[in-house]
């Protein structure tokens, strides 16, 4: 059998197709499924498919409307497989009739909001914090179960046990796949902006730490708009959407021309997204106006401040700090504790910040930020063999290739004698 010159590029194909799509042609099965496991199989069996169909006919003019209808398909199949067949014939009437209707045949994204449905199904009471979250970055993000692993460095396997055993009991709670009314929100609704934020977060620091996806930040962006217009004055949910626009507005300066991460001193402000940073700033101020403060208004408050900084020498610290001080005190989060600890040393100098570090060291014995900020505090305080041990331990910490790549650099330059200012 002949070399077929056009499976690389189909293969590619469908791999760029089961990264960016994959989480909304899920959230679409799962919508039409109402079964998590049967819907993940059936996109598997599909995506499988497809490596075959497309290399022999080539891509199909709407792919994404081809999985679709191929998932359903075996979706059927395999309910008819099933050992209670007899139980199964109404939900294989109902694919056959969503068949029949060519639902989603020419439409690649009919309801707008099906991913907010299965992040509320994922974000269920009945579910853990953890789990809810694991459970939407892989079925609403489609991240694979190795990438959330390593996200909460976990072993593969018992992540993967744990996403079986979520979506186990969704089906045995009937957990119900819908954005529920006023009265059910109170209950998921910090979940629900936590896994917003998670999406966001997750695009923006990509697992590769150079590129940022740019679908999944706007996708979370999306949701947090739809939030808003389904709970308007939600304060909460003002300041997670201005917290995600004025982050992304920061997008284009935030690496160099090398792959390098460029801090906010070294930014070239000018690339910033005014238009964002301007709507991110009145949605901040319209949250806190309505005097219920929470942790995604304060988080946006303190990215305004550093937004409207004409220069970083310029940006008020004090102000940062203080913010920062608000926020450790909504949640017992030593990260947070962290970055007062580095707007104090703007405002009262490294030796200060330093001595602040030790307090939180223990609970922070394995988070490469923790080092990264010891050792730029040790540099600007002029103790450079311990800042150069803080550095090392930052890079052996490090998962992220430009991270491991702008801390190996702030290395060289601190033996060189030439690292000057803050990191």
């Amino acid at each position: 059998m002949g070399h077929n010159p056009a499976a690389v590029p189909v293969a590619e194909a469908i791999d760029r197709i089961a990264r960016q799509d994959g989480g909304r042609l899920l959230s679409h099965l799962v919508g039409s499924l109402r079964d998590f496991q049967l819907a993940e199989d059936s996109l598997q069996d599909a995506l499988e498919s497809a490596l075959v169909h497309w290399n022999r006919n080539g891509l199909p003019a709407a792919p994404n409307a081809w999985l679709m209808q191929v998932a359903r398909r075996k979706a059927i199949d395999r309910l008819r497989r099933s050992a209670n067949l007899h139980a199964k014939s109404a939900e294989i009437a109902h694919l056959i009739e969503l068949e029949n209707g060519s639902a989603m045949a020419d439409e690649p994204d009919p309801i707008g909001d099906e991913r907010l449905k299965l992040i509320f199904a994922c974000c269920h009471p009945a579910l853990d914090r953890k789990t809810c979250v694991a459970l939407t970055l892989r079925s609403v993000c489609g991240l694979k179960t190795e990438e959330i692993a390593n996200a909460f460095l976990d072993a593969h396997e018992a992540m993967a046990q744990r996403l079986v055993r979520a979506r186990q009991k969704i089906v045995r709670a009937g957990i119900a796949y819908e954005v529920p009314g006023r009265e059910g929100w109170a209950a998921r609704l910090e979940s629900v902006l936590a896994v917003v934020y998670l999406i966001f977060n997750e695009g923006y620091a990509s697992g590769s730490g150079r590129h940022l996806r740019s679908d999944l930040c706007e996708e979370a962006i999306r949701l947090g708009r739809l939030l808003m217009t389904l709970c308007p004055e939600e304060p909460e949910i003002e300041g997670l959407l201005a917290l995600m626009l004025l982050h992304y507005a920061r997008r284009a300066a935030r690496i160099g021309a090398s792959g390098e991460i460029l801090t906010l001193e070294a930014q070239d402000r000018r690339l910033w997204d005014r238009a964002q940073i301007s709507e991110g700033v009145a949605l901040i101020e319209q949250a806190l106006y309505r005097g219920r403060p929470g942790p995604y208004q304060i988080q946006a408050a303190i990215i305004a401040v550093h937004a409207e900084a004409p220069s970083f020498p310029e940006t008020d610290w004090q102000q940062i700090a203080w913010l920062y001080a608000e926020l450790a005190r909504t949640a017992d989060n030593p990260v947070y504790e962290l970055n007062r600890i580095v707007a104090v040393s703007y405002v009262e100098g490294p030796a200060a910040a330093l001595a602040c570090l030790k307090p939180i060291a223990m609970a922070l014995v394995e988070y490469q930020p923790f080092y990264a900020v010891q050792a730029d505090l040790l540099a600007r305080d002029g103790q450079i063999d311990q800042a150069r041990l803080a550095y090392r331990r930052a890079i052996e910490l490090s998962h992220s290739g430009a991270e491991k790549l702008f801390l190996s650099e702030r290395l060289e330059a601190l033996v060189r004698g030439v690292l000057t200012g803050p990191g």
